[in-house]
């Protein structure tokens, strides 16, 4: 009987392209936004997310704060993998695999590369299939983390009102919050301090203004209890 030959373990060989794909979350007009830069310059227009490739030797985060700070004009304020994306779905630069990551960054006037633009999440234009998908994955990820960890943090100057911080989580939840149970969940999360400073809003007295910074507790979460919420 004659033998097979032994069966070959070695894998067969196929360069894999990698892309860095970055959604840009930022509050914009009392909106949630996105940073897109347009791909089509002339004639039809057309838009994509931040996107390269990583350099030789370089890590995801550090592609992504690249990219990030290349469109923006500056430095995020938070960066987080949401996933890897390596289906049919096309992608503009016909990448074989994608590494999602969302960005946030607080409301500012920077300096913003030409060709880049704030879009709300409500509004996006056409988007790469594949954008799409890692749009929809970077928000539902921002959602659902929101009770668990100061996101809504990462997206405010140092200080702030408390009308400020509940404008950021409705932003971010996509829902209205009444006011009282707001303020009353937030101070069981023991996540803010009142500083001295107050800022005049309009005819109304003075808001006082307030700074992150959360009080160690054993077994504490790091966000905002949203099931102590009343509905109003």
């Amino acid at each position: 009987m004659r033998e097979r030959p032994p069966h070959s373990m070695k894998p067969a060989v196929r360069k894999t392209t990698l892309a860095v794909d970055v959604v840009v979350l930022s509050p914009q007009a009392d909106t949630l936004a996105a940073l897109l830069v347009r791909t089509a310059p002339g004639g039809r227009e057309r838009w994509s997310l931040p996107w390269d490739a990583p350099l030789p030797g370089e890590g995801l985060e550090d592609a992504a704060a690249r990219i990030t700070e290349g469109a923006l004009g500056a430095t995020p304020a938070l960066l987080e993998q949401v996933g890897a994306f390596a289906d049919v779905r096309r992608h503009p630069g016909d990448a074989d695999v994608s590494v999602g990551i969302v960005a946030l960054t607080p409301h500012a006037e920077s300096a913003l590369v030409a060709g880049a633009e704030w879009f709300s999440l409500a509004a996006l234009p056409p988007l790469p299939p594949r954008h799409r998908a890692i749009v929809d994955r970077a928000t539902t990820v921002v959602r659902q983390r929101v009770d668990q960890s100061p996101l809504a943090f990462r997206l405010l100057p140092p200080m702030f009102t408390l009308s400020d911080l509940q404008g950021i989580y409705e932003l971010l939840l996509g829902r209205r919050l009444h006011k009282a149970s707001f303020r009353r969940a937030l101070q069981a999360s023991y996540l803010v301090e009142p500083t001295d400073e107050w800022r005049s809003e309009g005819r109304g007295r003075p808001a006082q203004l307030f700074r992150y910074a959360p009080r160690k507790r054993r077994g504490a979460r790091r966000g905002v209890r949203f099931d102590l919420f009343t509905d109003g």
